[in-house]
């Protein structure tokens, strides 16, 4: 019988936010069979459930918990459950994220634009300082940001803030969490084949863009790194170039 392949993450804790569907879920399935148990969020528990069903044959623990990033009182009540069950997080994947239909700002109504900053960023926000106690050295949080962090896209201006936001507030967490040991990583994805296109830009051109388990494949290679990696951004693109 051919030898068992060594997993690179055997035991870690992994909490993933937006982990039913996309890049999330990617993630949590690439987490899962490096050995690490995991905490799978989000806003619908059938697709959380169905999540967790997929996953459970690593033979890993798993909580599939609901929690809207937007609500301070849903993110604290997730963080007791973690402490409960796990008693703290070795890695924290801030993935949950969503955009608003192609509309220039004189046309962005209000409720798309807070809906969009609520998730984006202030979500970001509340989720890493709810889970910040139970992290101990050597631990990492990762930020999926998108390109839209450090490139512009008209039409996109909610989405573009937001991201933007992201990569101020994680490198400002980064400066912070450097003396604790604690690892920062900026995720950038170029363009991927995701449910977010539905809103975004409905007719993309799906065919060149990215497969989520291609960014969540080089994530997982990022975290098998050195806890002294100085790694701080992750910047996948596809190979067929832009869109």
């Amino acid at each position: 019988m051919p030898k068992a392949k060594k997993k690179r993450l055997p035991g870690k804790v992994a909490v993933v936010t937006g982990a039913g569907r996309g890049i999330g879920l990617a993630i949590a399935q690439a987490l899962a069979t490096e050995g690490c148990h995991l905490v799978l969020t989000g806003r619908t528990m059938p697709a959380l459930e169905k999540a967790a069903a997929k996953l459970s044959k690593n033979k890993i623990r798993l909580l599939p918990k609901i929690c809207d990033v937007r609500d301070p009182h849903s993110v604290r009540a997730l963080a007791t459950a973690i402490k409960k069950q796990f008693r703290r997080v070795d890695i924290l994947i801030n993935n949950a994220g969503i955009a608003h239909p192609n509309l220039p700002i004189a046309q962005l109504p209000y409720h798309l634009w807070k809906s969009v900053i609520d998730t984006n960023l202030t979500g970001t926000f509340l989720v890493t300082r709810e889970m910040l106690p139970l992290i101990r050295r050597g631990g990492t949080i990762v930020n999926n940001l998108s390109i839209a962090a450090t490139q512009v896209f008209a039409g996109s201006s909610a989405y573009n803030a937001s991201k933007h936001g992201a990569l101020g507030f994680t490198d400002t967490l980064r400066e912070e969490l450097r003396e604790k040991g604690i690892r920062v990583i900026a995720l950038l994805p170029g363009a991927t084949d995701t449910d977010i296109w539905d809103t975004l830009w409905p007719k993309a051109p799906r065919k060149k863009m990215m497969s989520p388990e291609t960014i969540a494949h080089a994530l997982v290679a990022a975290l098998a790194l050195p806890e002294n990696s100085t790694m701080e951004q992750l910047t996948i693109t596809p190979t067929c170039g832009a869109l």
